[in-house]
């Protein structure tokens, strides 16, 4: 190739990929670290290590995940919090970003200024399961039952102030009624004993209480999302079903250092809604039980400020603690 044409090319080359980053505003000099504050397995860890590989292509610079696990969550969120507001270092959370603050009032820090908003990644809907024996059809049988019973009739969750007991804790507000609420170690248990006919009912994932639904052994009863979810297309909304605006979920939510420049933010942002836009992200969240998100980072700090003072009113109204 003569020399000319190979000096035309290389510009080119350089022309476009200066062109691509002054479009995106930002490059990250090297690799990107994205905190996740649990143990590995959850939905938030999951999430992180699925839209990491797609971010890491559109950055041209790979997204390494570390489980910075321990104390409810506040661990890496304190790591995140420390570290210097370049992009290098972000954080994948969970809906215990807004519970934690109510539950451990003395934290080293404050979740409402110390970090910057990029997007609410997803949405986990949760749904209304009961035993396959239960004498319930609808949503307004089980609650009249438990107006008939105060008290009497169970619910489990993976842990006191669980996105699955407070979303029970905000029925039982709406609808007026007393529910025992019965925390365990984790959902699975707590779902085993749904279906096994020892709890009342559950707020499951989707993931873990669709096939169940499907194979006659729970039956499902209401989705606490504001929309019906495609695996159950049949299944109405807690709202349809006379509590117009209940709606409680749990989420993942994505985050840089307070403090970070709105063009690296912006930068961030993109890539990962060029992650959610990948079809096999698509379908492994779907699999998940998980609907993507994806909102700007406005819209992501307005809805963590209502998330703020609605799961604050209820965990001070139910006097939850930590397990």
């Amino acid at each position: 190739m003569p020399v000319a044409r190979r000096t035309a090319l290389a510009l080119s080359a350089l022309f476009l990929t200066a062109r691509g980053q002054a479009q995106q505003g930002w490059a990250p000099a090297r690799s990107i670290r994205m905190i996740v504050p649990y143990a590995p397995g959850g939905g938030a860890d999951t999430t992180g290590r699925l839209v990491a590989g797609p971010m890491g292509e559109k950055l041209g610079q790979s997204v390494v995940v570390e489980n910075r696990g321990g104390a409810g969550g506040t661990i890496g969120a304190a790591e995140l919090a420390r570290s210097a507001p370049d992009g290098l270092t972000v954080m994948m959370d969970a809906l215990g970003h807004v519970a934690v603050p109510f539950l451990m009032p003395r934290l080293p820090l404050d979740y409402a200024t110390a970090f910057a908003p990029i997007s609410q990644v997803t949405v986990l809907p949760l749904i209304v399961i009961v035993p396959k024996a239960a004498p319930y059809a609808t949503l307004a049988e089980l609650l009249a039952d438990a107006r008939r019973r105060p008290g009497q009739l169970s619910y489990g969750s993976a842990g006191n102030a669980t996105s699955n007991h407070l979303a029970g804790v905000l029925l039982a507000r709406q609808a007026g009624v007393d529910l025992q609420h019965i925390p365990y170690r984790g959902g699975g248990v707590a779902l085993q004993d749904v279906v096994g006919g020892r709890l009342t009912f559950m707020f499951a994932t989707v993931s873990s209480a669709t096939q169940l639904v499907r194979d006659g052994q729970v039956k499902a009863l209401a989705v606490s999302t504001a929309a019906r979810i495609a695996a159950l297309p049949d299944l109405p909304t807690i709202a349809e079903q006379g509590f117009p605006g209940y709606e409680f979920a749990e989420w993942n939510g994505f985050y840089a250092p307070a403090g970070t420049p709105p063009e690296v933010v912006g930068a961030l942002y993109g890539a990962l809604k060029h992650a959610l836009a990948d079809a096999n992200v698509v379908g492994r969240l779907d699999a998940m039980g998980a609907q993507a998100v994806g909102s700007d980072p406005a819209t992501f700090a307005a809805f963590l400020t209502r998330q703020r003072q609605l799961t604050g009113d209820l965990i001070r109204s139910a006097g939850i603690q930590l397990d």
